[in-house]
């Protein structure tokens, strides 16, 4: 089956970070745009951030700029989401997936653009 796959969630407290992974399943991140992307409980899903393939670049939500941080795998096919300084409204269940559409990140970014959407991992942040 083709999708990203999300691990790396867990129970962290309010300052604390974490690492989120999100694997290529059937296809090659070289290809697309990758974003990551949240949804609390009760809230629509929301956008934090977006790897554009063509060079490597990250855009970052505002509310996660600053904290949060993109790297590589060595393998490339594997994206990490490092989340540092977290707060309780982090707590969301993560994504990850593929722009079907571009190689390069669009602003704003386009939610309905992507696919290969994962089963997500969840963070929950403790007071």
């Amino acid at each position: 089956e083709v999708q990203a796959v999300e691990s790396g969630g867990g129970l962290v407290q309010a300052g604390g970070s974490l690492r989120l992974s999100c694997t290529a399943s059937g296809f090659t991140f070289d290809d697309y745009a990758i974003g990551w992307f949240r949804r609390a409980s009760g809230k629509e899903r929301e956008e934090i951030s977006c790897t554009s393939a063509t060079d490597g670049s990250t855009d970052y939500a505002n509310s996660v700029k600053g904290r949060f941080t993109i790297s590589s795998g060595i393998a490339k096919n594997t994206l990490y989401l490092h989340m540092n300084s977290l707060k309780p409204e982090d707590t969301a269940v993560y994504y990850c997936a593929a722009n079907l559409m571009r190689r390069r990140c669009t602003s704003p970014i386009l939610q309905h653009e992507y696919a290969f959407w994962g089963q997500g991992t969840q963070v929950t942040v403790s007071s």
